[in-house]
């Protein structure tokens, strides 16, 4: 199979997913009058994004896309029928409430971006070599959580074309940003990219990254413009939101290839595995496989899902990418094509919720791993100074609440009860290594927890220390001048308390001496609480505005609410 003479493609869609992770102090400080008039920050989502004027004024803005519709027919009900109760109420956006409280289940946010009837939003991209495709951009779509993490996810679709044009497209197109200029020069990225909006017979240009100018921007990577206008109510120059991931989006692709282009055998071909793994591995068209044969057929074995390769229906997953491909449409079994052709509705709906489950996991996972190094290290730099500051033990604390509440609320290694769907969720958390990443965070917090606790009982035990020593000295000063103060009658009163001339030194000199340690021990007692204040203050005020104190974090903030 050379590079170009390859198979028809029937149908091709695609959906780009980018993840990123928004700043929630940040953006609640710069928009204060939004997010203080709700309880929880997930509330004022609405209103925030409503309050910026969209990037592409023929589109209009992202609008909420909940469920709200629950017949038999109605996509609500297809989708939330495969998985599991608990599952439905935290990972489907829906305008119902829960039982008597009222009360919204889901911590989750979902928006669309719908193009006109009539109109056709295309996604165009073009390279150094001369290389130019068009695709259309069908769907458009927004989920953002109340942990700060997002994904943009982009669908576009292509009938008719050859597998090397669709290779290209789906190599092509994930890209968001240059790794260097080589790849400019060299075609390894297309030199300019715009979504290009079709109507009337007439073309308007919405957005176009040609990446003349490409600098980071601190630690944040130069985000193309068809990235940052899709997330135009977050601020990417003032670090409101950063990409999780690297220069690519994660390529979640469906592809049918046209049985009259194949011969007949071809479901058992090594053409076609050599064509899968271009797919899977999101490269360019070859003849055989990029990578040593021996070895990619062994990592194949691993990620590819064989349960209908009988029929030539593959699954395969990677850590940046996610494939379903067939051989033409047909009847499966008793599910008729004239319903529509079944693998693609699964793609489509049930299996493209898990892939955003999952890269969900990833992506919090990711951001977990950022966070305890940035409060690990600030412990760190307080260990040197001889003494953690309050501010960064709540931002421990702070962080360790949070992934519990994902272990307990959002986390779930089974998303529903069908074999073939946990085996699909399974696989793609394993490449994405969401259990070992997991494992791995939980352990860290763990030994952080432990070393906070030997802090809070050292600090704990000086206290009790100063106290003791404290006591001591009042008690004999006590002690002392409770002794002092006692009227024993005769000699010792006439010598201590109604001397004559000849005891007068003896009596002054008693007074001195008794005023001077109850004076030490007040004095002390008072110096120990000034030395050790911040110990006290804390105590005295347990009620402040932890926000407005603590440094900020990198993402999202230690702060769950306002």
């Amino acid at each position: 199979m050379s590079p170009m003479a390859s198979p028809g493609i029937l149908h091709l869609h695609t959906y780009f997913l980018f993840p990123f992770v928004i700043d929630k102090q940040a953006v609640v400080k710069e928009h204060a009058g939004i997010f203080h008039r709700h309880e929880h920050w997930i509330d004022g989502l609405d209103g925030w994004i409503l309050s910026h004027q969209p990037a592409w004024e023929p589109l209009g803005g992202w609008r909420r896309a909940a469920y709200s519709r629950f017949d038999m027919d109605a996509p609500a009900y297809q989708d939330m029928v495969f998985f599991h109760p608990f599952v439905r109420r935290v990972f489907f956006d829906s305008t119902e409430e829960s039982g008597e409280t009222g009360e919204k289940e889901s911590l989750l946010r979902t928006y669309t971006l719908p193009v006109a009837e009539g109109s056709r939003l295309l996604f165009e991209a073009e390279d150094a070599r001369g290389r130019c495709l068009s695709t259309e951009a069908t769907d458009l779509r927004l989920f953002l959580f109340a942990n700060g993490i997002g994904i943009l996810s982009i669908g576009v679709e292509a009938l008719g074309i050859g597998a090397g044009e669709a290779l290209w497209i789906n190599e092509s197109m994930r890209k968001v940003y240059p790794s260097s200029g080589r790849q400019l020069r060299e075609g390894r990225i297309p030199n300019c990219m715009r979504f290009v909006l079709e109507r009337d017979g007439s073309r308007e240009t919405l957005v176009e990254e040609r990446f003349t100018r490409c600098a980071m921007k601190g630690f944040l990577p130069p985000l193309a413009k068809t990235i940052t206008s899709l997330i135009y109510f977050a601020d990417y120059g003032r670090e409101e939101y950063e990409p999780v991931l690297d220069e690519r989006m994660i390529v979640y692709t469906y592809f049918a290839i046209d049985p009259a282009t194949v011969p007949p055998d071809y479901r058992r071909s090594e053409e076609y595995r050599v064509l899968l793994s271009r797919f899977l591995y999101v490269d360019r068209a070859g003849s055989s496989y990029r990578y040593d044969p021996e070895f990619t057929r062994g990592e194949m074995q691993e990620q590819m899902y064989r349960r209908w390769a009988h029929q030539g229906t593959w699954y395969g997953y990677t850590s940046y990418s996610s494939i379903s491909a067939a051989i033409g449409t047909f009847d499966c079994d008793e599910h008729q094509l004239r319903e529509g052709f079944l693998i693609h509705r699964m793609f489509n709906t049930r299996y493209y919720l898990m892939a955003i489950v999952a890269l969900f996991y990833r992506a919090t996972l990711l951001h977990f791993n950022e966070r305890t190094a940035y409060v690990s290290k600030r412990l760190y730099l307080d260990q040197e100074d001889g003494r953690l500051t309050p501010e960064n033990i709540r931002l421990a604390n702070g962080l360790r609440s949070e992934f519990l509440h994902f272990s307990n609320y959002w986390y779930f290694e089974e998303l529903a009860n069908k074999d073939e769907e946990v085996e699909h969720f399974t696989r793609q958390c394993r490449q994405y290594r969401i259990e070992p990443m997991k494992n791995g965070i939980e352990a860290e917090l763990e030994k952080l927890d432990a070393s906070l606790h030997n802090y809070n009982q050292m600090r704990n035990t000086e206290a009790v220390n100063r106290l003791a020593m404290l006591s001591l000295i009042l008690g004999a000063g006590a002690v002392l001048t409770g002794f002092f103060g006692m009227n024993f009658g005769r000699g010792f009163a006439r010598l201590f308390f109604e001397p004559d001339a000849q005891w007068l030194p003896v009596h002054y000199s008693a007074v001195v001496i008794v005023a001077a340690l109850a004076f030490a021990a007040l004095f002390f007692g008072t110096y120990m609480v000034a030395a050790n204040w911040a110990d006290y203050r804390d105590i005295l005020h347990p009620k402040r505005e932890d926000a407005r104190k603590h440094p900020r974090a990198p993402g999202v903030s230690g702060t769950a609410g306002r």
